[in-house]
């Protein structure tokens, strides 16, 4: 089978679209969060979307099946909430390594399912590094700009305990993604690092940052090029954008992206911006048409969909990325 970094340079590779968009039409309730394993549990845990993995495991595999049958190359794990700071608000510290390798593994499988039905079109598991609910840059006290609610070396640890159990479970590419704050994704990225050194291995990384609005900078200050530039020491697979804008928001940093990196160029855009009642409206044909100016500049490697898209929306990227080629990279990864 031919490694992503092959791929990537022959045609516009498809990531998956949005794991919570999609749990939100199950309308699970606490009860179905809890399943029979966590009945007792003495906390709240609806909301806890990592944990379906454990509870509602079939939930997910069917999710990811819809994925890759709209046409995606590359499937998230469900676990964007999965370190132990992000568990800590359920109390489920304990469960963080378990609940990375089952959500790994669930995709896994039905990424093999895919691959041995067509075996000219690999697919592929990226393990998913969410941002965490803290950072490491600016302080969450108005009052005191001094202090932290948490330190590199904790987010580090944390980082770690997630990458080994992504890893356990067959994830094949790690994707650092929404990232707010940079010191947070250098964090993750160190950890990884450490793991490759610790077992001898490479992994495909891939990188995604967050512009929170207009201004074109992430939460924790920086622009498009400064972040690239911030994460430009560790040898990746991708360096790209998602969330928070909608396909159109994002062209001019995709630009920038694509005109300062050597790697590849990724991005997972939203299904526009939210309404009123913070869902997102946008089709799967209005997102599909904005996303042709990105292919007809030649501006990406990797294409997909964050808040708000659906198997339909990924669909119709993928049937218009099908007839474009991939942006040229400087170097081979």
């Amino acid at each position: 089978m031919k490694r992503i970094e092959e791929i990537v340079q022959e045609r516009i590779l498809v990531l998956d679209g949005a794991m919570g968009t999609m749990l939100q039409q199950y309308k699970f309730e606490e009860e179905d969060f809890r399943g029979e394993r966590f009945k007792d549990w003495a906390h709240p845990l609806k909301g806890n979307n990592d944990l379906l993995s454990l509870t509602q495991p079939e939930a997910i595999a069917e999710i990811h099946r819809k994925y890759f049958a709209a046409g995606a190359d590359i499937v998230e794990t469900n676990t964007f909430s999965g370190t132990t700071i992000a568990m800590a608000d359920y109390y489920m510290e304990d469960l963080v390594y378990e609940l990375n390798y089952e959500s790994a593994r669930i995709a896994k499988e039905v990424a093999n399912e895919f691959t041995a039905k067509e075996p000219h079109k690999p697919r592929f598991v990226a393990g998913s590094i969410g941002p965490t609910n803290k950072t490491a840059s600016m302080s969450p006290d108005v009052n005191d700009p001094g202090y932290r609610a948490v330190s590199f070396d904790e987010l580090r640890e944390a980082y770690k305990l997630q990458v080994e159990a992504l890893l356990d479970g067959g994830s094949d590419i790690l994707l650092v993604e929404t990232i707010f704050d940079t010191l947070n994704a250098k964090a993750a990225l160190f950890a990884i690092e450490e793991v490759k050194d610790e077992r001898n291995i490479e992994v495909p990384i891939m990188v995604s940052g967050t512009i929170t609005d207009a201004s074109g900078r992430t939460l924790s200050g920086q622009t498009a090029e400064a972040f690239l530039i911030s994460i430009s020491h560790i040898p990746i697979l991708s360096v790209g954008f998602n969330c928070a804008l909608g396909a159109k928001q994002l062209v001019p940093h995709l630009e920038v992206a694509s005109a300062k990196t050597d790697y590849g160029v990724s991005a997972h855009p939203n299904a526009g911006l939210p309404n009123a009642f913070g869902e997102y409206d946008e089709s799967p044909e209005e997102m599909a048409s904005q996303i042709m100016e990105y292919v007809e500049k030649g501006l990406v490697n990797i294409v997909g969909g964050c808040c708000g898209t659906t198997p339909e929306h990924i669909k119709a990227i993928a049937d218009l990325v099908a007839n474009y080629q991939p942006r040229k990279l400087a170097v081979s990864v």
